[in-house]
């Protein structure tokens, strides 16, 4: 408790003092971020947090915009060859990178391969292509093994991960090995200098950046102006701290406030509370497939019975029916791909009894099953509590494993037992437009060992994802939704546990924040 103590006290320092001198006079953003920054690479992870950073610091290819519309950002245009098996996209011009070389096409080229072995949309780009390559400084080249029209939208694809690009030095690191050097060519530079974990991560405006002039900021598309000297992500796991200093204007934006408190910032007259993510997000439960006793399908199917989406929901954004939706399946709701394949697994009456006995029936026999629990973020926890709760009444021998989210990250992409260190069971949202469509839905993969952590295996999924690519138009698309649906209440990747919706929290002074995931630019004080 001490500890605790000592940990808020330092907290409350950070916000009532400038951390150096330099930034006394400069115009600076107070940013409270759902949880710390584990990993600087958006290659290596899928986290938010290192999507959010990636944004800041890499710029890309493309943009999109909020008709999901991509359109070029560091691309000055394209042309189409050979019936749409050849595309050249030509840099503009002023592009460089933070340690001050020049943005070549080579840089882009080996960024994109980089990118494109873990992300899955980016890996359906690479199966497409014979080559991407750079035939001089400004052109990039892809020699395509057939048409493949969504090239511009794999490149500007922000769920939930950037295609961020970097000097080919830095992109020819292993897409396996974190890259730990921030250089890229985006509107703002990370200062490794004044990081300090737990507690701050700091970005200065990129003086040599030079913003696209044509268009209006919408997404991540259009001019990305900086309008502040430096952008201060303060790290503050207790909401109370962080509703005070939002209320005391000692922060500026506070990114994910707890629902319950909520109706003490919407009472508070310098405090604007809005929702800036339409589409909500998706809460999920994610098994580990490789190690007992979820590689057994069996055991994953039956836990479907455990699971009671409003339970989910109303544990982590309260009672109010409006904040949150039931009955939710493997696409986001209410979009074009969103059906009812296979949804009596989670809409049927729920019967522990029957649980207990298909647990049992399936080969479940008493084997520990941990379950990642993080301390920071209340909304994460409470899935986990939930979950634990509601099988250790069925008779799972459960080990809740306490970390703050930072150590979950990390320790999710362990493929060891859990007597060394793995796990069995984590939590977590995703932006619902994440599970639009299968090209970014990161967790309807079945590509065993080189999918997200969890690592499913299924062949059949795969095969469907690929189809839905090469679909002839969106009637062939909703069939195949329906059919990997299907395939995943059979496979269970992961469960779905509900859509919620969350608010954001800003000072009033604020002006210009884009919707969807948080970006810097356009944000101005009035």
């Amino acid at each position: 408790m001490a500890g605790r103590r000592k940990f808020l006290m330092g907290s409350a320092a950070l916000l009532a003092a400038p951390i150096v001198a330099r930034a006394q006079g400069a115009s600076v953003l107070k940013f409270v971020p759902a949880a710390d920054l584990s990993v600087l690479d958006p290659v290596w992870t899928t986290s938010y947090q290192t999507r959010d950073h990636g944004f800041l610091v890499f710029d890309t290819l493309y943009g999109l915009d909020s008709a999901f519309r991509p359109s070029p950002q560091m691309a000055a245009g394209a042309v189409t060859e050979d019936a749409g098996k050849t595309w050249r996209i030509t840099l503009r011009d002023g592009l460089s990178f933070h340690d001050g070389s020049k943005v070549l096409a080579r840089d882009a080229a080996a960024s994109v391969r980089r990118w494109g072995a873990r992300d899955g949309f980016g890996q359906a780009l690479l199966a497409a292509c014979d080559e991407i390559g750079a035939p001089d400084d400004k052109t990039i080249l892809f020699r395509l093994k057939a048409p493949f029209p969504l090239l511009p939208d794999a490149l500007a694809k922000t769920p939930p991960s950037m295609c961020p690009i970097m000097p080919e030095r830095l992109a020819l690191t292993d897409p396996f090995k974190q890259v730990t050097e921030m250089v890229g060519s985006g509107p703002y530079r990370y200062k490794t200098d004044e990081r300090v974990a737990g507690a701050l991560v700091v970005y200065e405006r990129n003086q040599a950046y030079q913003p696209r002039t044509d268009g209006v900021a919408d997404g991540t598309a259009g001019p990305k102006i900086a309008h502040f000297d430096r952008i201060e992500w303060r790290i503050i796991p207790d909401s109370a701290t962080a509703a005070a200093a939002l209320q005391r204007g000692e922060i500026d934006w506070w990114l994910t406030p707890d629902a319950d408190l909520l109706p003490v910032l919407r009472k508070h007259t310098n405090v604007i509370v809005e929702n800036t993510v339409p589409t909500g997000f998706i809460a999920t439960m994610r098994f580990n497939h490789l190690i007992p006793p979820f590689n057994n399908p069996a055991i994953r199917r039956a836990m479907f019975g455990a699971v009671t989406q409003s339970d989910y929901m109303i544990g982590m954004v309260g009672t109010d029916p409006a904040n949150w939706r039931d009955n939710v399946g493997y696409f986001c709701p209410a979009t074009a791909l969103a059906n009812d394949a296979g949804m009596a697994a989670l809409t049927s009456p729920r019967d522990p009894a029957k649980v207990k006995r298909a647990l049992a029936e399936a080969g479940y026999g008493g084997e520990p099953v941990v379950v990642l629990t993080p301390t920071d973020i209340a909304s994460a926890r409470a899935l986990a509590e939930i979950t634990a709760d509601t099988i250790r009444k069925l008779g799972v021998n459960v080990e809740a494993a306490t970390m703050e989210w930072a150590s979950l990250v990390q320790r999710r992409v362990k493929m060891d037992p859990v007597g060394q260190g793995g796990w069995n069971i984590f939590h977590t949202s995703w932006a619902a437009l994440d599970m639009v469509n299968p090209a970014g839905h990161v967790f309807l993969r079945g590509n065993a060992r080189s999918a997200a952590p969890g690592w499913p295996s299924s062949p059949r999924i795969e095969a469907l994802r690929d189809e839905w690519f090469t679909a002839p138009d969106e009637a062939a698309q909703q069939t195949i939704a329906r059919a990997l649906q299907l395939q995943a209440f059979q496979d269970v990747p992961y469960i779905p546990l509900g859509q919620y919706f969350v608010p954001t929290a800003y000072q009033a002074s604020l002006s210009g924040i884009i919707h969807g995931n948080p970006v810097f630019w356009n944000v101005r004080r009035r």
